[in-house]
């Protein structure tokens, strides 16, 4: 039985068919077979003619043996015509009990649970036949429809932190704008109240403009396209010079590879990290890169280190958030480790953040 159910559709309905025609023919031959038997013990009309040529007229059977003769010749004709039709009839049952009856039910209940956006289960692999994958094509698409979903339920989730944050340190400035023009209405503050407009002002600007980044970021997609490290080596050197001229910075990359990563994406998150780690380092920063393997697939792995004070116990616990920042200032709004996390994320990788034992933050992002 077991083996029936690994076969394919059109093979194992040959198969069903050829068992139960046989079956039947053989029941309809054996009946056929005990009615002739039975058939010869009645006395029959005629004569019966001897070897030595001596002719005898036959008994003639009694009509209640007539009758019982001729229900046993009706008996051999519907065997003939009923039992091999049956047969039929018995393959097409068995058939759908062995192969169709539980891929239906799975599949009819899976529609109605995808129908009413029911994604929280899993469709089993029945068989290997063709309805068998039509079941695990219905599972992949399950999956992924799952996985479509968690990912705008993140990206709303993700949406609605963004602009709570961003309503929320609105506020100052708004508050200031606010103040400094009712002090410029009642004729007070002076050349002080224009300057303090300017300078909130182009605050609001540049927190417009961070919203806008990060919503470009979310939308823009991920070519990946086959790079080599030694490329990628030469692309840290010249933006740690950039973002870290005064520092002490040893860039090393792990072996001569090349992996698929989008190129624009990766400098991205570098140059966050890097000039993250250049305001806070002291005087060193490491920048190591290198390709790894994880669960069957290469990875790349970037890691900066600076010798500062280190990241937030509230960074390191809740991750980096939308205009988190570790000091006030009026030129970074803490987008920097929140772009590259989202941008890891796209990449289906991850951005982690730890701090060393002996001081100092430790970045590490990966880009699957």
């Amino acid at each position: 039985m077991e083996r029936l159910k690994k076969m394919g559709l059109r093979r194992s309905f040959f198969v069903v068919s050829v068992l139960c025609m046989a079956a039947a023919l053989l029941l309809t031959y054996g009946i056929y077979q005990f009615c002739a038997k039975l058939y010869d013990r009645y006395p029959h009309y005629g004569i019966a003619i001897t070897p030595d040529g001596v002719v005898t007229a036959l008994e003639d059977p009694t009509p209640e043996q007539e009758r019982i003769m001729k229900c046993i010749n009706r008996i051999q004709l519907l065997a003939v015509l009923i039992i091999p039709v049956s047969g039929l009839g018995l393959a097409g049952i068995l058939f759908y009990h062995l192969k169709l009856k539980l891929p239906i039910a799975i599949l009819k209940e899976s529609t109605e649970r995808l129908r009413m956006h029911q994604l929280d289960f899993t469709i089993p692999e029945v068989s290997a036949d063709e309805l068998g994958q039509v079941c695990a094509a219905f599972e992949t698409m399950r999956a992924e429809l799952l996985h479509t979903n968690q990912e705008l339920w993140r990206q709303a989730e993700e949406r609605r932190r963004l602009n709570a944050a961003f309503a929320h340190d609105l506020r100052n400035p708004v508050t200031v704008l606010k103040g400094t023009v009712k002090m410029l209405r009642q004729g007070s503050g002076g050349a002080q109240a224009l300057e303090r407009l300017e300078t909130y002002t182009l605050r609001i600007e540049q927190y417009v403009e961070a919203m806008s980044s990060i919503q470009r970021l979310e939308q823009m997609p991920v070519c990946r396209k086959a790079v080599d490290l030694s490329v990628l080596y030469k692309d840290l050197q010249e933006t740690a010079k950039v973002f870290a001229p005064a520092l002490v910075v040893s860039v090393t990359v792990s072996e001569e590879a090349a992996v698929e990563v989008d190129h624009g994406l990766f400098l991205t998150v570098a140059e966050n990290l890097i000039g993250n780690a250049a305001r806070f380092a002291q005087c060193r920063l490491e920048i190591v890169l290198e390709a790894v393997w994880e669960k069957d697939e290469r990875r790349l792995l970037l890691t900066v280190q600076d010798d500062g004070a280190g990241y937030p116990a509230a960074l390191l616990k809740d991750g980096p958030k939308p205009f988190g920042k570790k000091h006030e200032d009026p030129a970074h709004f803490g987008m920097g480790l929140y772009s590259s996390q989202l941008i890891c994320t796209k990449h289906g990788g991850a951005l982690f953040l730890e701090n060393k034992a002996d001081g100092g933050a430790v970045a590490k992002a990966i880009f699957s």
